[in-house]
């Protein structure tokens, strides 16, 4: 045995060991995951941690950085749009090039990540996680595949599917449908259940939306959810003519869900049908798109259902998952389920019973649209909480600085402006805001004490709908050039001059031969890329006459494959409207950070989100940006959030907006910030994508964490 003075030493060197830890250790904290995609099944965006306050976030530095590969430094191709999420001491996440990875989440010490085929055509924003307490699972959407992980080496789980993946065309093809589906945001968990909503394009050969839930185990589909009716099941009757299903696709749950596990109902936003411009050949209110569903998540059997836009011809559809929050009203504790929108509105309901917490109305809008278009005569408006962005874009909301003003207020003196749901025609319609938001995919934020924090953009569209320019044909043989085919398929987002848009969310196509070798042209039509659907519903050979155009060379006329019956318009693309010096041609703020009360209703406060810094230079207040990605909220009272093109994270005092504090990104932070605990220390990461908004692409995964 020790002596007792060796014994006294060791306690002595052992006591100023924990002293030292505990100096380098402010107020340790345990362990503590963020197990799902926006932190929890109600997708809160919300951690109770509280080592890092608005007293000492100052102290915030860079922990660690992860180079997760796969950037496109040249062209700017690429994004990272993941929330990453972390349990039992380990990070998991998706690269620049759609690979997933886990890493050391105290220290960013890669250990696995996949090489896996087929990556084309997705922006992925997470994984999925689930254990028995045993197995651990990671599912991840890649290509038109959902592949099973092993947690802890990232290898496939052959015993699920088909040799580890499900290929997600199984069950939504139709007739005439391209191959596009994508399951690019992270799946919802209900027990063994893995419930799984996709992206599909948006045109008219988009494939159908059904929701699907499988076992984690196995793969097995357990039960579908037709999100265009079937004859004889509930909402058929608000498609004509019959038989929507052959002859439609879209109503998709693209933005995600939330899950309220305790009861087993999964909440469901669905997308519109498509195509989104125009609804002659859907005429009806078109149940179950542009909803809040309500699911037995064990089931799905449908509890109830909000349609938020009757007969969707604006593609205003829901786009981020709703938050799960509980609010008190007349001194009664609801539990409550939150949707925001595009258009700049919340809706509240009772989780249970769908009632809106506050009145909702319909209110009459305009019908005037193209022929053959029949738009609803209504469309509901909620009286509370009041709208976080402006409604409408009239000549008095003209940017005081716009460069070509006067050119600005002659295109909108000839504009359908003013208010929302004006339907499509020839003449330039505004959208405001714009066609993406508003609210964007990044979604909001919500804490305990039943408040919201709503990102959002203040910036106006406008499109048009045209005559489609199809060759005039019977018997669908007719000859076509690679422009009448560009025309056709491409022009709508890349423009009549192929420039693209001006923020490169639709990459100028001029000059594509020397960016891309004509096999890497055909990979990109044939699986897509990013936000561009796959075009492999066209035959090869028009395929090439479209790459023979991009490429300036001299095509000959090659057969038109477009059946008889197709739609009568086109829309002229999603244009963001940007004055001759490259701001946009609203009025200041561009983006926001709104705090809303959702017991009364009340707003609480609202601030710009992000800066020009060369407008912030000649004095002008923070004017806001274009913005992707949500917020987090923690339990200390802060408010993490980067989502600006100024590729900076910012912290902020929830109870204010005021911010306390920020840090420059390698690259743009178009994702939602991740929060958990680790070894005692609090960290805060984000993914830094850029790839958007003319950002530079990146790959890294920056945490900070309090200085020592």
């Amino acid at each position: 045995m020790p002596n007792t003075n060796t014994r006294q030493r060791f306690f002595l060197v052992a006591f100023a060991g924990l002293i030292s830890v505990g100096l380098m250790i402010k107020n340790p904290v345990p362990d503590t995951d963020w197990a799902e995609y926006n932190g929890d099944g109600g997708r809160s965006h919300y951690s109770p941690l509280n080592q890092i306050t608005p007293d000492n976030v100052q102290q915030l530095k860079v922990a660690w950085t992860y180079a997760s590969g796969g950037a496109d430094s040249v062209r700017n191709s690429t994004q990272m749009q993941c929330n990453p999420i972390v349990v039992g001491g380990r990070l998991y996440g998706v690269s620049a090039n759609t690979q997933a990875f886990a890493v050391d989440a105290a220290t960013g010490k890669e250990r696995w990540k996949t090489n896996l085929p087929d990556t084309e055509g997705t922006t992925s924003r997470g994984v999925t996680y689930w254990t028995d307490g045993t197995d651990g699972r990671i599912f991840f959407g890649v290509g038109n595949w959902l592949y099973a992980l092993d947690a802890a080496t990232g290898a496939v789980i052959n015993g699920f599917g088909q040799n580890g993946r499900i290929n997600l065309l199984t069950g939504i093809t139709r007739p005439g449908a391209d191959q596009y589906v994508r399951s690019n945001t992270p799946n919802t968990v209900y027990k063994n259940l893995l419930i799984v909503g996709a992206r599909v394009s948006e045109g008219e050969t988009a494939l159908l939306g059904d929701i699907r839930a499988y076992d984690v185990r196995t793969g097995q589909k357990i039960w579908t959810f037709h999100t265009i009716p079937q004859p004889g099941e509930p909402g058929y009757s608000t498609w004509s003519p019959a038989n929507p299903r052959e002859r439609l696709g879209g109503a998709n749950a693209w933005a995600g869900m939330a899950i309220d596990r305790q009861r087993g109902i999964v909440y469901v936003p669905t997308g519109s049908a498509a195509f989104d411009f125009y609804g002659g050949n859907r005429k009806g209110d078109n149940l179950y798109a542009n909803c809040l569903l309500a699911l037995d998540a064990a089931t799905g059997k449908r509890l109830w259902h909000f349609q938020f836009v009757h007969h969707d011809i604006w593609d205003r559809d829901p786009p981020a998952p709703p938050n799960l929050l509980t609010v008190t009203q007349g001194g009664k504790r609801i539990d409550a389920v939150a949707q925001i929108t595009k258009q700049g509105q919340v809706f509240i309901f009772d989780r249970v019973t769908g009632k809106p917490l506050f009145p909702v109305v319909e209110k009459a809008v305009a019908t005037d649209g193209v022929a053959g278009e029949q738009p609803s005569r209504t469309q509901p408006f909620p009286l509370k909480p009041a709208p976080f962005t402006r409604q409408t874009f009239t000549e008095k909301d003209i940017n005081p600085w716009a460069g070509n003003r006067d050119e600005i207020v002659a295109s909108l003196k000839k504009a359908r402006t003013g208010s929302a749901y004006i339907p499509l025609n020839s003449a330039m319609t505004i959208f405001f805001p714009g066609t993406d938001g508003g609210a964007q995919w990044g979604g909001a934020a919500t804490d305990p004490d039943g408040t919201i924090y709503i990102p959002a953009k203040q910036n106006p569209c406008y499109s048009t709908l045209i005559p489609s320019e199809q060759p005039l044909a019977t018997t669908g043989k007719a000859s076509v050039t690679g422009a009448n085919l560009y025309a056709l398929n491409c022009k709508a987002c890349h423009g009549a001059d192929r420039r693209g848009n001006h923020d490169g969310s639709y990459p100028s196509l001029l000059g594509v031969e020397a960016r891309l070798s004509t096999d890497a042209i055909h990979q990109v039509l044939a699986k897509g890329r990013g936000m561009m659907p796959s075009f492999s519903h066209l035959p090869e050979t028009e395929r090439k006459a479209i790459i023979d155009f991009l490429q300036n060379k001299t095509t000959s006329a090659q057969p038109f494959s477009a059946k008889k019956g197709g739609l009568p318009y086109q829309h002229t693309g999603y244009n963001r409207w940007y004055d001759s010096n490259g701001y946009p041609v609203s009025a200041p703020p561009w983006g926001t950070l709104t705090a809303i009360d959702l017991n009364t209703g009340e707003h609480r406060w609202q601030v710009p989100l992000g800066e020009y810094p060369e407008l912030t230079a000649k004095g002008i207040a923070p004017t806001g940006t274009d913005n992707y990605g949500g917020p987090l909220v923690t339990g200390s009272g802060l408010l993490f959030i980067a989502a600006s093109r100024d590729s900076q994270l910012r912290a902020i005092d929830k109870k204010t907006g005021k911010i306390l504090w920020q840090a420059p990104l390698p690259a743009a932070g178009f994702a939602s910030p991740t929060t958990y605990s680790a070894g005692g220390k609090q960290y805060v990461v984000i993914a830094c994508g850029g790839g958007k908004l003319g950002r530079k692409s990146g790959d890294r995964y920056v945490s900070f964490a309090l200085e020592p």
